[in-house]
């Protein structure tokens, strides 16, 4: 008899294929995320879980199945109960490396976007705006060169968010709990960070330690033309504080891809304001990008339903 194994959202076809091969595979293919309800109705039996960043899997979701492995079609974790999956031995795994080139790509995308006013200037020809020709001092955004990139938190993602502004004539700082071997870029201080940085990009993980680490009293530090980026989790910004910030044009802008609550809609304050650009939550979403994640996915559920540790463990 086959062991059961529920899917949270749906992989590309090719993966499924595989998985209903192997398993008693149940999909959930309606509006995503699935409800609380349906989740822990379909989960009852299980022994394998693939789940999704937005899906919330805690001890009631693990004590309603027989779960050997959790795998999550992401690199954040702090969606999943991590200690009480332990207790229970339910091996964990997710989807790390994969993703950081696409990530990286749009922390850049975002960056030029906003100093180049490049959105900005789309909503403008869209709605009728652009009347007659530009003077010399008309529309003028940001250069990057010689401008001062300041990363918090220097993994993989922010590593390859330096390469890329190094290629374009920025001076790379980081703040990171270690300091990383690289002659590139200099280490400085959190507070050295916020307050020399001409852009700030945010790369650190959803913890205890950095959530809301963005503030009213940091923001206060920054110089008043910095650029803030955040394509790591939205609650490591305090966002009712960033709104406020951007309102009075205490910092020149931000690019956003990730927030407190998603999704986000036209109502939302952020959306109203015309010194910010956001993404919704698509740091990862290239066509290679996604496959390759899926694929991981599915290999670390394989391993765990065979007892053994998935490929990328937590």
């Amino acid at each position: 008899m086959k062991k059961k194994v529920f899917l949270t959202g749906r992989l590309h076809d090719v993966i499924q294929r595989d998985l209903k091969k192997r398993y008693k595979t149940v999909i959930h293919t309606g509006k995503m995320p699935v409800s609380r309800a349906e989740l822990l109705r379909r989960v009852r039996g299980a022994e394998g879980l693939v789940c999704f960043p937005f899906d919330r899997i805690d001890r009631e979701v693990m004590d309603a199945a027989d779960l050997q492995v959790i795998s999550t079609y992401s690199v954040g974790i702090d969606h999943i109960d991590t200690a009480y999956a332990k207790k229970k031995g339910i091996k964990i795994g997710y989807t790390p490396d994969v993703l950081d080139d696409a990530t990286a790509d749009l922390a850049f995308c975002l960056m030029l976007d906003v100093m180049r006013r490049v959105t900005e200037g789309d909503r403008m020809i869209r709605q009728g705006r652009w009347s007659g020709a530009l003077g010399a001092y008309d529309y003028t955004g940001y250069g990057m060169q010689e401008k001062t990139l300041g990363i918090i938190g220097m993994g993989r993602i922010g590593s390859a968010l330096a390469k890329r502004a190094t290629a374009f004539g920025m001076k790379v700082i980081y703040h990171n709990r270690h300091r990383i071997k690289d002659s590139t870029m200099r280490y400085a201080s959190f507070d050295r960070i916020i307050s020399d940085s001409d852009v700030i990009s945010l790369h650190v993980p959803h913890t205890k330690d950095t959530n809301g680490m963005i503030h009213a009293g940091v923001l206060e530090k920054m110089k008043p033309t910095v650029f803030l980026i955040n394509t790591s989790r939205g609650a490591v910004i305090n966002e009712r504080d960033l709104i406020a910030a951007l309102r009075r044009k205490r910092i020149a802008g931000a690019g956003l891809d990730v927030f407190c609550s998603e999704p986000v809609g036209k109502r939302h304050p952020l959306a109203g304001l015309q010194n910010v650009v956001l993404s919704p939550h698509i740091g990862s979403a290239t066509a290679e990008t996604r496959l390759k994640m899926a694929e991981i996915a599915a290999r670390n559920l394989h391993l765990g339903m065979a007892g053994r540790k998935p490929r990328y463990s937590v």
